[in-house]
């Protein structure tokens, strides 16, 4: 029986039409990469992901270069819209940031193959992608986790389902929008970056159960890491720090005191790295502080630490137990309202008025107070006299809460630098520098917003989002 042509094409083109993905009969995005679903947003990055498989690793770089470029040109606009939309940080600082993670974050040359020849043969060792990775970022640095990890997971083979804080979901829509479209313009697939167009608590828990997500990279507070690392999935955490950093008394005290005040109002406090506490020996400690005002500090002290204090954090009381006559000890939690807000902003909550170039608050208190204990991620930043380099350290670490994320100390004495680094323990230690340094801001070394202390990976870049696959050919290229 003869089928005419016509019908012929037909059935191949309904044929065709059923083997597509679902996501692609279905699923239109409302703005590239934003879909009204978790379902649709990875079932696209998925078929995203298989395109990309069948591309170059010279093509991969390609996109790479793309966004790259994209996210520098537009890193006022997103800067902007950040601090608008989340109320938190400076427009100045966070140029700087979305261009760091647009220059600074390694692409495919982080992916390194290594082979062993012999007797026996060739084996291969090289670092394949995951597939569709989950990742939850933050409201604090939006647009630079998902450039930062936008580049880092597209280098890797991967793509990629946001999560973003819903507080920043404008910011994440755009910042998605314009790395989408520079990547489609490279010649590269639509959606390797995608998210869903309501972000909550909800989509997030349900992104995470998703059976289409391989891998999951949280980056925020010790809760979501806990979440991710409870799914039973490969799971990268990149939780909070509170960093301390120490003063002895062989510092620089002058430039230690520029690079304190510069570190810890870097966006307002807002990075996860900054200084947050200030340990110093007390023989320069009135040094520091002199120098730490003319640096664009202003000092409060007496009851208008108390006043601020009752304006940044609220109280609450313990709970004991049943019968007990002790007296509930005061424990203090951070009002979210006042996180990454500019010092002048805090400062006039307690009816003091400063000039513009008032970048932190610092004030002298005790090792136990709230503004010691708690990571408060606001440009203020407590100081703690200690007798000696030995009390610096062991108070340093207490602080830090065995967070392992990061610590910075001023001071030529190297056995001091030493002892402490030992003693902390923390992924990144900064020497005699801003915070800032140790992601690439004036020190040496790659970028990266997300800083995976409580899972080991440590500063994350491209071969983190990985996976090794090992080719082994018997007896095969033995040429000696």
């Amino acid at each position: 029986m003869n089928i005419p042509n016509e019908v012929i094409s037909q059935i191949v083109s309904q044929v065709m039409a059923n083997l597509q993905p679902q996501q692609e009969k279905k699923s239109t995005p409302l703005i590239p990469g934003v879909f009204s679903n978790v379902n649709q947003a990875v079932e696209a990055a998925k078929y995203a992901y298989l395109q990309l498989r069948t591309l170059s690793m010279a093509k991969r770089e390609e996109l790479i270069q793309a966004m790259r470029e994209a996210a520098f040109a537009n890193a006022r606009e997103l800067a902007e819209i950040a601090v608008r939309e989340t109320g938190m940080g400076r427009v100045s600082d966070k140029i700087l940031k979305n261009q760091l993670a647009a220059r600074k974050t390694p692409g495919t040359e982080d992916l390194k193959t290594e082979s062993w020849t012999g007797d026996d043969g060739l084996t291969l060792v090289e670092m394949g992608a995951y597939g569709v990775i989950g990742a939850i970022t933050p409201t604090t640095n939006p647009s630079e986790t998902i450039i930062c990890n936008g580049i880092g997971m597209i280098a890797a083979g991967n793509s990629v389902v946001f999560s973003p804080h819903p507080t920043a979901k404008e910011t994440s829509f755009l910042t998605l929008k314009i790395l989408n479209e520079a990547i489609v313009a490279a010649g590269g697939p639509a959606n390797l970056l995608t998210m869903v167009a309501e972000p909550s608590i909800e989509a997030a828990n349900e992104m995470m159960r998703h059976p289409g997500i391989i891998m999951l990279v949280a980056t925020g507070g010790p809760g979501v890491v806990k979440a991710v690392l409870s799914s039973g999935k490969k799971a990268i955490g990149a939780g909070a720090g509170n960093p301390p950093v120490i003063v002895d008394e062989t510092a620089d005290i002058p430039k230690a005191a520029r690079d304190i005040i510069a570190g810890c109002s870097f966006d307002n406090n807002l990075p996860c790295i900054a200084e947050k506490e200030c340990i110093v020996v007390g023989s320069v400690a009135d040094e520091l502080i002199t120098h730490m005002r003319r640096s664009g500090a202003y000092l409060i002290k007496g009851k208008e630490i108390d006043d601020l204090l009752k304006v940044v954090m609220t109280e609450k009381e313990e709970k004991i137990a049943e019968g007990c006559t002790v007296k509930p000890k005061k424990s203090y939690g951070i009002n979210k309202a006042w996180v990454g807000k500019d010092a002048q902003i805090i400062l006039k909550a307690i009816g003091i008025d400063v000039p513009s170039d008032v970048r932190a608050v610092i004030c002298e208190v005790e090792e136990d107070h709230p503004f010691v204990v708690e990571e408060l991620m606001m440009p203020i930043l407590p100081i703690v006299q200690v007798k000696n380099i030995d009390a610096a350290i062991a108070l340093g670490v207490k602080v830090e809460h065995g967070n392992r994320h990061t610590a910075i100390m001023h001071s030529k004495n190297v056995d001091n630098l030493t002892r402490f680094a030992r003693a902390v323990q923390t992924t990144i230690f900064v020497k005699n520098g801003p915070s800032y340094a140790g992601i690439g801001v004036g020190g040496e070394g790659y970028n990266t917003f997300t800083i995976a202390g409580p899972t080991g990976e440590g500063l994350t870049s491209a071969r983190t989002f990985t996976r090794q696959r090992r080719c082994v050919l018997v007896d095969g290229f033995k040429i000696v």
